[in-house]
This record gives structure tokens, C-alpha cells and sequence, in this order.
């Protein structure tokens, strides 16, 4: 019987012996610091042969560890006169039985955690059963050891810290399961139970023989080992070892470890041992961790709980691609990360808009044959005569986002790789570089419609590349698409490695290409600048256009106020005409303007430009002042029905204050949309 050290009602029984009440056995009332003295009487019977703490308090007294149920939780003999009986019969005679010995003060209900099997949902029962364990603090210490000295690399680096604690306080492990399945225990008894631990049966003999002087009988041990010790053994096992084959000699040590932070224990730390233990090398010399996915609710993904979906019926509804390309990119290195379906939704649309891409190039770079009407940049050996400025802004930007993903590839962003890809080939390329393109692909300049086209191919087929790593299935069918009859190919076929290619052959697939590097010649910050500042002027030439719900299909007139830019401006003009719906006899493009146009939106839009919209070429303006007056009436209306409400007698005293606030809220907006429309009838 345990009690607190410092309990003052049981401190002059400690050392003193108790008669244990049903069998008659007498045992210690001792005082430790694990029993909590608040809860019920403070004195707690103490079991080291079925509890897990219990356990460790008779550790630390010296308590035997008495074993009083069978396997098929009846009680053994240890039990006295309850033997035979279920544990759960016993426990309903002991209680009757110390009622009736008057030993009874009172029965209370207490609620507690039980432990139940994961398949079977019966009561588990610790129970003291002897197994096969590993002592780790030889095998923790260089384990550790390649972690701080840097030979092991964690990402994110604060799960060192999480991996030196427990390494650190690691516990002898229990590597025996009585499992019907996994790699059986190496150890063979002999008649009188002395254990051989042998590499196979013939050698498990020779030992017993030269132990008992003859041949013997062996019977095998029937457990397994634990799963992770198994899996431990990945890296070098599956390579043939322990025998020195070519695949372990090139293939060990590995490179990168990936998987989730979870089972940085479970695994992790032991392939790294067993590694060091079983070859002398490292298994890899970076682990890179992943969160866990979880719920909308935030719960980890459990089959217990239900609450996972089913990737085969994602994959049935938005594709396999657009499922690896939203766990790739929702999340950081070691974060958790919600499985949302809008963010799925999202990655399915993206998939679609790169499929729509990649059709709109191959129309316009193919004839109706098949054959491909421009050689793509990679062939020609670099920029073509023609090259315009939408050219050298779209191959900068490529070059940029390809030296950008490289970077956050060697850091293990392969998030934010992911998602600056898809805002380079939808934000950038589809939505800038296509549109623009379309002037040289229908216009009657031969030259200028073959350039445009081969930085259409060149352009999709590197970014193809880049994707490939988290859309594998849609950029290879593509790929192939995109590089057919006179595209470039990237592998050799001559003999020699070292020596130049003989000849140049179709790849069979993208990953057979060269992984995208940077190119210098590509690189040109003053194309960047001048482009961005004419979509600039573009994206507000189309607000203006929507704020004031011009027709699509309409034509309007601009003046822009170069500010010393008027080359650029003029060098573009068909671009901008095209895409803010300009009309290219009311474009007028002009170094410096003394006074600004009356009645026009004015646009400021960077670097001294300005530019000017005549609202005549907007709107109908007779039609657009009656439509401000009748929505500034009500608005008017609306300000005075809220202030009258405000301004009665006893309102604002007598009312709830959430309804006050929600009219002075109310009053406050409609005063504002008031002050709003009447600036714009000014205006006009």
C-alpha cells in the first residue's frame, strides 16, 4: 500500500506491513511521490505485476511483481480463492466478500481512461510477460551524435530539438509482438530453454550441438519482430545487404528521407541507428518532415474518427494531379495543413486552365498536319531578330521563376515552388504573354508571328518541366504534345558520357529531360520595368472600364501622359489597344499635357504617368447624370429616414444599444453612398 510521503494521517504506518484482505498475504505500506493524496483516501493498493506506474513504484522499492491472471483473463493461483474466475466474476466476490468481513466503507463510482484494443475494442489488461528488448543507449549515442554534428540534417531544424529529447531519455526497447505476421524472432530454444540466437536454422543447430555435446531438438520462438524494427532496416535491406552488392554501394547512403514528423520516433530514429549499427554509414543525410493533414475542424486525419476523405474519390472527381498539387503546395515543412474542397476545387481549375494553355499553343505552333511551324528558342540557339518587348518580359519572367523554384527547392519550399508556377502560368502567361500574343499570331508579319511562337513553346515546355514534379500525369501528356516533330530534345545518344552527343533522339518521357536552370541571356530588368508599367496602365484602363460598367465590346478613348515615356507607350500601343479595348484613332499617346482634360477619369499610374479617359467615350452621359440623380434621391431618402429614427423622442435612451448602433451604422452608410454619388453627378 502506497501513500504520499508528506500525508501527515498515514506517516506513522510507513514502514509497517499490511494483511492483504482475500488471500491473507502480507505486504509493505510504503510512501512514494506518485500517489496523489487528494483523491480518494490517499492510500492506494499498489499492483507492479498489472499497472504500468505501479510498475515503476515497485521498481523503485524493491516490490515483486506478482502475476495473478492467465492469459484468457481468468486468475491464476496467485489469486487465492478466486483461481479460475473471470476477472470481472472476482472482482464482484471481492467487494461482496469485504462487505461481508465488514471491510467495506463504501463503494463510489470513478470515472477513468481504459485502454481498448484498436481492432477488437476489448479491455486491455497490462500484464508482465518476459520479451526480447534492445538496450538503446548504445545505439542513441551515435544516432545523436550524427545529428549534432551535422552528418544528419532535420528540416524543419526545430525538430532537433524534439529528436535530442527523446533520444536523450530514450527507454530499452521491447522489439518482440505476438503477431501472426512480420519478420519471425531469430532465437531457438533448446530442451531446456537456453536461447540460441542464430543467423538460420542450420546455424541455430551447430550452436546447441557444441552447448549440449550432441544433436538436440530446437524449437523456434514464436514471436515477431516490432514492425519498426523491421522498417528500420529499410535502407539498406532492400539493397541486398548484408552481402556488398552494386546496389548498396551505389545506392547507400541515401540522399533524402521524407515523411511526417509523426513517426520521427517510430522510424526516423531508428533507421539512423540501425543504419550506424548494421553498415558504419549514415542512411541519409537530410530528413525532411511534413505536417499532417487535418480536417476543416482541425482533427487529424483518423480512420477511427471517420473523418478523412477517400483519395480515390477525389481523384474520381477532381483528378490525380489536382489532388498532389493541393497537398504540395497547402502547406510549409513540418506545419499541419486543412484538406479543404475549395482548395481542391482551386487545383482542378488550374489544371484545366494549363490544359487550355497548352491547346491554344499547340494550335497556333502546328500546322494541320501535326508539324511544328517554328522551331522553339532552345533550337534556334537563342532570340530570334524579331524579338519584341512581350518577348523579352516573358523570358525574363521564366527565368526569374526558374531560378526562384531552384532556390526554394534547395531549401525545401516546395510549397511556395508549387504555387509561384502556377501564378507564373496563369497570372503572367495565360493572362499576359497569350493575350498579347495573339496580335503577331493573326497579323501578316511572318517573322513577328514565328518569334511569338516560339516563345509560346519554349515558355510552356520549361514551365512543363517545372510542374512536373507536382503534376506528373498532365505535364507528361502534354510534354509529349509540346515537344513532337522538331522540338528540342535533351539527352544524347553517343556512346560516350563525357564526350558531346552524336545525335539527338526523343525523349520517352520528361523525366528523361534536363531539370530548368537559369539563363543569363534571358535575364533583363529593364523589359521587366517597361512591361509592368504598361500593364499598369493597362489594369487601370480596365478598372476604370468596369467601374463604370462600360460594354465589354465598346471602344473608348485615352489619353496617356507619357512623362518622358512616349516611345514606349507608342512601341505598344497595338497591345494596349487590344487588351484595354482602345480605339487606335482615340489613343493619343503625349509627352506632357499643360492642363488636363475636363470631364475624365484621371489615372495615376507610376513612374510620372498619367493617363485620362473622356467620360463622353465612357458612357452616355444624359442617361448616366439621370441614373445618379435617381439613386442619389434615395439615397437621400435614406439619410434622412435614418436620422428622423436616431432623432425621435426617447430612442436612443430607450432602445437596446445594438439597435441604436445599428442605425447610426445604417445612417453612417447611407451617408457615405449619399456623399459618393454626388461627387460622381459633380463630376459629370
Amino acid at each position: 500500500v502506497a501513500v504520499h510521503p508528506d500525508d501527515e494521517r498515514y506517516q506513522g504506518l510507513v514502514g509497517r506491513h499490511a494483511l492483504l484482505p482475500g488471500v491473507n498475504r502480507v505486504i509493505p505500506i510504503i510512501a512514494d511521490d506518485a500517489v496523489e493524496r487528494e483523491f480518494g483516501t490517499g492510500a492506494v493498493k499498489v499492483t507492479p505485476g498489472h499497472d504500468p506506474t505501479d510498475y515503476a513504484i515497485g521498481q523503485r522499492h524493491g516490490l515483486p511483481s506478482i502475476n495473478i491472471m492467465n492469459k484468457d483473463a481468468t486468475l491464476n493461483a496467485e489469486a487465492g480463492p478466486y483461481a479460475g474466475l473471470d476477472r470481472y466474476a472476482a472482482r464482484e466476490k471481492l467487494v461482496a466478500d469485504l462487505d461481508k468481513a465488514g471491510l467495506l466503507v463504501r463503494v463510489q463510482p470513478h470515472t477513468l481512461n481504459i485502454g481498448r484494443c484498436q481492432r477488437c475494442h476489448t479491455i486491455i489488461e497490462p500484464l508482465i510477460s518476459t520479451q526480447w528488448f534492445v538496450r538503446m543507449k548504445p545505439l542513441a549515442e551515435p544516432a545523436v551524435q550524427a545529428v549534432r554534428d551535422g552528418r544528419i540534417r532535420i528540416i524543419p531544424d526545430h525538430f532537433e530539438r524534439v529528436y535530442f529529447h527523446w533520444m536523450d531519455n530514450v527507454r530499452d526497447w521491447p522489439i518482440s509482438r505476438q503477431l501472426w505476421w512480420g519478420h519471425r524472432i531469430p532465437v531457438w530454444y533448446g530442451p531446456d530453454d537456453t536461447p540460441f540466437a542464430a543467423f538460420n536454422d542450420e546455424e541455430a543447430h551447430a550452436l546447441a550441438a557444441q552447448h549440449y555435446g550432441n544433436a538436440v531438438e530446437l524449437r523456434r520462438d514464436e514471436d515477431v519482430l516490432d514492425t519498426w524494427f523491421s522498417s528500420g532496416l529499410w535502407p539498406f535491406s532492400t539493397l541486398g545487404w548484408p552481402e556488398q552488392t552494386d546496389d548498396l554501394r551505389r545506392f547507400y547512403p541515401t540522399s533524402v528521407l521524407e515523411t511526417g514528423y509523426d513517426i520521427l520516433f517510430f522510424w526516423v530514429a531508428r533507421m539512423i541507428f540501425l543504419g550506424l549499427e548494421m553498415t558504419g554509414e549514415i542512411p541519409f543525410d537530410t530528413v525532411y518532415l511534413h505536417g499532417l493533414i487535418r480536417d476543416e475542424l482541425g482533427r487529424k486525419y483518423s480512420k477511427s474518427l471517420g473523418n478523412a476523405l477517400d483519395p480515390m474519390e477525389v481523384i474520381e472527381q477532381v483528378g490525380t494531379d489536382a489532388l498532389r498539387f493541393t497537398l504540395m503546395t497547402s502547406s510549409t515543412p513540418g506545419n499541419d495543413t486543412k484538406l479543404s474542397p475549395k482548395a481542391l476545387d482551386a487545383s482542378r481549375n488550374f489544371m484545366n486552365k494549363l490544359w487550355n494553355i497548352a491547346r491554344f499553343v499547340l494550335a497556333n505552333t502546328t500546322a494541320d498536319g501535326g508539324e511544328q511551324t517554328a522551331a522553339p528558342l532552345a533550337a534556334v540557339g537563342g532570340l530570334p531578330s524579331a524579338v519584341a518587348l512581350p518577348d523579352r518580359w516573358i523570358l525574363a519572367r521564366l527565368d526569374s521563376l526558374t531560378a526562384s523554384v531552384n532556390r526554394l527547392f534547395e531549401t525545401y519550399q516546395f510549397g511556395e515552388a508549387g504555387r509561384q508556377i502556377r501564378d507564373f502560368l496563369w497570372d503572367e502567361f495565360a493572362d499576359w504573354y497569350v493575350e498579347m500574343s495573339k496580335i503577331r499570331l493573326n497579323g501578316q508579319d511572318a517573322e513577328a508571328r514565328a518569334t511569338a511562337q516560339a516563345v509560346l513553346g519554349t515558355v510552356l515546355e520549361q514551365t512543363l518541366r517545372l510542374l512536373h514534379p507536382f503534376a506528373p500525369f498532365i505535364t507528361e501528356t502534354l510534354w509529349q504534345r509540346v515537344t513532337a516533330d522538331g522540338r528540342p530534345q535533351t539527352a544524347e545518344t553517343s556512346s560516350s558520357r563525357s564526350g558531346p552527343p552524336s545525335t539527338v533522339r526523343r525523349l520517352p518521357s520528361i523525366m528523361l529531360a534536363s531539370w530548368p536552370t537559369a539563363t543569363a541571356g534571358w535575364r533583363d530588368a529593364e523589359a521587366e520595368a517597361d512591361m509592368d508599367l504598361v500593364r499598369e496602365l493597362i489594369r487601370a484602363i480596365r478598372n476604370a472600364r468596369a467601374e463604370y460598367s462600360v460594354e465589354p465590346g465598346r471602344r473608348i478613348a485615352a489619353i496617356v501622359n507619357a512623362a518622358g515615356r512616349q516611345a514606349l507607350f507608342q512601341a505598344q500601343a497595338p497591345i494596349i489597344e487590344f487588351l484595354a479595348r482602345v480605339d487606335s484613332s482615340k489613343l493619343d499617346i503625349v509627352t506632357s499635357l499643360d492642363t488636363p482634360p475636363s470631364q475624365a477619369v484621371s489615372l495615376v499610374i507610376g513612374d510620372g504617368v498619367q493617363a485620362y479617359l473622356p467620360l463622353a467615350g465612357l458612357l452616355d452621359l444624359d442617361k448616366e447624370r439621370e441614373r445618379l440623380r435617381k439613386d442619389l434621391a434615395e439615397a437621400t431618402a435614406e439619410v434622412q429616414r435614418a436620422s428622423a429614427l436616431l432623432n425621435k423622442t426617447g430612442f436612443a435612451d430607450k432602445a437596446p444599444a445594438s439597435v441604436v448602433q445599428g442605425a447610426r451604422d445604417k445612417l453612417q452608410a447611407a451617408q457615405e453612398r449619399q456623399a459618393k454619388l454626388q461627387a460622381r453627378l459633380t463630376e459629370l
